[in-house]
């Protein structure tokens, strides 16, 4: 059985690749059981107390030429940053679905970053403007990178102002991501960088709203990939009112994300509000934008079926 690190990942893995890996999968008819979601008390380095989470992500495509079982494990230790390590560890483990033998093992946080952006990029692909040229990216975080990475290779990104509640992070992510050819520039003003973007992707732990309605010019479409927990919000309520809302899962991103979860348990907006997810945009019944003036709204929390179509790239493609 072999085991993909993160260097294999990255040198395997494309963005155009992996959004039509994506496409296809949520398309198809594969099965995506609720993930095991499982809080764990702990001690941060000073000692007060913190829950740590682990996550299991299983996903199978069933019988066909594509015959694949997959789960993740991931362990999210939020204290971690006091003590040099990374917050979030995971390993994919991939299994042949005819037989239940073993194929691979990989690494599941850098699995995590490529597939989530994937996925916003394929929305991207039916709800923002084909022309969209000018991006605003909220977080300087591991997946920010990612994130516009991605969203470049689906729309002609001309121009990325990165904000981050430290700006000291926001100018060095941005420093080493143009020496790599990235028009990518830090900014210091959030509302006049929202102002100015055909798209605002944002990838925060943030449990106030970062991203306000008011901000948004006619046309914009809006990604979130932060916020995954029911407290945790990176956009306001008008947002949420005047936007056509749309989500990777509605068993996720409804219940999960604190975006969707929050108006709707304050009555803000229903679940009736979410007009489609990526399995119906993907299938055709939902076209996404209809107009040059509307406002999109995606919000993703992640699903395993992400993982398992990028686990199948990676095998098929190593």
């Amino acid at each position: 059985m072999l085991h993909l690190d993160q260097a294999e990942l990255d040198r395997i893995l494309t963005f155009p690749a992996l959004v039509e890996s994506l496409r296809n999968a949520f398309a198809g008819d594969w099965t995506t059981p609720l993930r095991h979601h499982h809080g764990m008390p702990g001690l941060d380095n000073a000692g007060a107390e913190i829950e740590n989470t682990l996550l299991l992500m299983p996903a199978w495509t069933g019988p066909g030429s594509e015959n694949y079982v997959g789960v993740k494990l991931v362990a999210v230790y939020p204290g971690n940053g006091q003590v040099g390590l990374p917050s979030i560890h995971g390993l994919y483990y991939l299994i042949d679905g005819a037989t239940g033998v073993p194929l691979a093992t990989m690494d599941g946080a850098r699995m995590t970053v490529w597939r989530t952006a994937a996925a916003s990029a394929l929305a991207s692909t039916y709800l923002s403007r084909p022309e969209s040229s000018t991006l605003t990216m909220i977080g300087a975080g591991a997946l920010s990178p990612f994130m516009i990475r991605a969203h470049m290779a689906v729309r002609p990104i001309q121009e990325v102002f990165l904000w981050n509640h430290n700006i000291r992070r926001a100018h060095e992510l941005s420093e080493q991501l143009r020496s790599e050819g990235l028009p990518v520039t830090s900014h210091p003003d959030l509302v006049t960088a929202v102002g100015k973007s055909d798209i605002v992707s944002a990838a925060t732990l943030t449990t106030t709203p970062l991203i306000f309605g008011k901000w948004l010019k006619p046309g914009t479409h809006v990604d979130t990939v932060g916020a995954f927990t029911p407290s945790m919000r990176e956009t306001d309520d008008e947002l949420v009112k005047l936007a056509s809302i749309f989500c990777d899962t509605r068993t996720g991103a409804l219940k999960e994300g604190g975006d969707l979860a929050i108006p709707i348990s304050q009555g803000v907006i229903s679940p009736d509000d979410v007009v489609a997810d990526l399995h119906d945009l993907t299938r055709g019944t939902h076209a996404g934008r209809t107009s040059s003036d509307e406002i999109t709204y995606f919000k993703s929390v992640g699903t395993a079926l992400e993982d398992l179509a990028g686990a199948i790239t990676v095998w098929q493609s190593r």
